[in-house]
């Protein structure tokens, strides 16, 4: 009978985690959406619009853009608590290292069962990771604050930003987008960094950074023969 009432618990135990897992994420969005849809309102934007995400290590930033129906404008920025790794890309499993580069955010990267409050999955490896035979998984941004290998925003910041992501999501957003930069390329930390050994890397990063800046518009980024490709939405290749 203890057997029993054992593996009964156990049974439950595992049909209620998800249940539970969903509460804190419905938990956070009753705390903050309230206060964000007022602020998104004062900018003339919307809860549950898509959005789009920039990380910048050097200054240790997490730019969220929401889209007002035309372009794509600068809503809020975060400060990243901590990452871990210098500036440059994310090379093997083990090396410490946030990824840089092109990455999306699906719903089911979402992870409100996360150890770390809330997370969701950058998707490293992506396709140009792969080609250049970059190993590693599970790079995350999350709350808390510590780090090996992902970005770590604090727990109220991954509740604003965790909300907004997943409201785009359930709106009908298929993927988000996330732009994660070595720094802001109108203000290098260095003004040779094109000599350096991430430069030819960092250089196909930097149309993405100024389609954005400029104008609003998230740019198509494709990989070809193992180089980042970043051309206007909707060019012809």
């Amino acid at each position: 009978m203890n057997l029993r009432r054992a593996l009964l618990a156990f049974a439950l135990a595992g049909a209620l985690a998800p249940a539970a897992a969903q509460d804190r994420a419905a938990d956070a969005a009753r705390r903050v959406r309230p206060a964000l849809e007022a602020d998104l309102a004062a900018a003339h934007l919307r809860f549950g619009a898509p959005v789009l995400l920039r990380i910048f290590k050097h200054e240790a930033q997490l730019e969220v853009w929401v889209d007002d129906g035309t372009r794509f404008r600068r809503f809020r920025t975060y400060p990243i608590c901590t990452f871990s790794g210098a500036l440059g890309p994310k090379v093997r499993q083990g090396d410490g290292q946030a990824p840089e580069g092109f990455y999306s955010v699906g719903a089911g990267q979402l992870n409100p069962a996360s150890s770390y409050h809330l997370s969701f999955d950058l998707g490293y490896p992506n396709r140009y990771d792969r080609a250049h035979g970059r190993t590693g998984s599970l790079l995350m941004v999350h709350g808390h604050c510590v780090s090996i290998g992902c970005y770590a925003m604090g727990d109220a910041q991954i509740e604003q930003i965790y909300t907004l992501v997943a409201a785009a999501l359930r709106h009908g957003q298929r993927r988000v987008d996330v732009h994660a930069f070595p720094f802001r390329f109108d203000a290098p930390p260095r003004r040779d960094w094109r000599a350096g050994e991430w430069g030819p890397f960092w250089g196909e990063l930097e149309p993405a950074y100024f389609a954005v800046e400029r104008t609003g518009q998230l740019p198509a980024v494709r990989v070809v023969d193992g180089h980042y490709e970043v051309a206007p939405r909707g060019a012809t290749p």
